[in-house]
């Protein structure tokens, strides 16, 4: 599957690194989101028994996939196992055994960035959405800081501090 897209031009625009922060980014914004819910009481009334639970849960799974994305970008910035692995407390060897298939989903994302469906008509992106159409998350993203961060007095608060690939001049200008 050779075929582009729209959204190949802007991904060329972001190393790897940039991109694995960008899907970082996006994680940590819905255990944010998610945490947020649990925050008001005036509902309470409305939430089955268990409810809250649910939530809560919930949080543990969004915060798995903050975490394996941060390892992910740990990784594509040149941490070691090891230092990965200090802030886990677990040896460098477990801290790679626990998060190999997802480096090895990022790492297969980029030769193969997608699949076909049951019907083998429509492709499937296998990069997280994020890293998939960066111009779609880095416009969210900064406007979910620029609305949520107080004292962050920065237009762009994400993207701003994203590694670019290369100047920006050399790419033709890209309007989704």
């Amino acid at each position: 599957m050779t075929e582009t897209t729209p959204y190949d031009a802007d991904r060329a625009r972001f190393t790897r690194q940039a991109l694995a922060r960008l899907v970082l980014c996006d994680h940590a914004a819905d255990v944010a989101d998610g945490a947020a819910g649990l925050v008001a009481t005036g509902n309470d009334p409305d939430s089955g028994p268990g409810g809250r639970v649910s939530q809560a849960f919930q949080l543990i799974e969004l915060a798995e996939h903050a975490l394996a994305s941060a390892v992910i970008y740990e990784r594509e910035r040149g941490s070691s196992w090891a230092e990965i692995a200090q802030y886990l407390g677990i040896s460098p060897a477990e801290a790679e055994e626990r998060f190999a298939v997802n480096l090895d989903g990022w790492n297969t994302a980029f030769n193969v960035p997608y699949r076909l469906d049951d019907t083998g008509r429509k492709r499937i992106p296998q990069l997280p959405t994020a890293a998939y159409d960066p111009a779609w998350a880095c416009d969210r993203l900064d406007t979910w800081a620029r609305n949520r961060l107080i004292l962050v007095n920065d237009e762009h608060p994400v993207s701003s501090g994203l590694v670019k690939a290369a100047p920006e001049k050399d790419f033709p200008s890209v309007t989704p």
